[in-house]
């Protein structure tokens, strides 16, 4: 009966104490095994990032990238002001989607069911193009004429010009371009010509065509 004792104890003993010393770290290692010379370790981050307290970690990442100048910075950039880039949203004034379009704008471009617009995202993306087609071709002598000119303190772009033809339509920014600032619109919400022409300025929206009779078509 002690020999099955000591057989009981000294099992479990053995498999602990081979399991000690197959963990204990060997003082013996040799560190310059692990060297990290010769390895490019020289990452760069935005300095806003470097200097952050960390104060805002607990917030959810949000994927933003920098898309610059380009078009699809154009688009995103509207997009953003007029919706935070919300497909599905309608204001209190009934205007809809990503763009906030209005149901008589959308008329112009095709578009006669305001519903089936909110809920088709590529529509929407048809009706931005053509909308900003059918007002480059109502603008383009505009653009012609005032394009690197400076009205009411601001730098006159095309993307200005299409930006702010997209909030108020392209008769108003005529009026705003011809009056030289004096006729500055201004929306329910409080937003400009003059704001979105400064806004937006910049960008290339060399892609967008002139077309008087440019249809949202998928």
């Amino acid at each position: 009966m002690i020999k099955n004792s000591v057989k009981n104890y000294l099992l479990p003993f053995s498999i602990c104490l081979v399991v000690a010393l197959a963990l204990y770290p060997n003082s013996s290692l040799n560190t310059e095994m692990y060297s990290t010379e010769g390895l490019d370790l020289n990452y760069n981050i935005k300095s806003d990032l470097a200097m952050s307290d960390g104060s805002d970690l607990s917030k959810p990442d949000i994927f933003t990238p920098h898309l610059g100048k380009s078009f699809e910075g154009f688009k995103e950039a509207l997009a953003f002001k007029e919706s935070r880039g919300d497909y599905f949203t309608v204001n209190t004034l009934g205007y809809l989607g990503k763009y906030q379009f209005g149901a008589e704008t959308l008329k112009l471009i095709g578009v006669y069911n305001p519903n089936h617009f909110l809920y088709n995202p590529e529509l929407q993306e048809k009706a931005f193009m053509a909308n900003a087609s059918r007002n480059k071709w109502i603008l383009r002598k505009d653009i012609k004429r005032f394009e690197g000119k400076y009205i009411a303190g601001v730098k006159v772009t095309e993307s200005g010009i299409l930006a702010a033809a997209h909030l108020a339509g392209p008769g108003t920014v005529k009026k705003f371009l011809r009056s030289y600032g004096d006729y500055n619109f201004s929306d329910a919400y409080g937003s400009t010509v003059k704001h979105y022409m400064k806004k937006f300025s910049g960008y290339d929206t060399t892609i967008i065509k002139p077309n008087k009779k440019a249809k949202a078509r998928i």
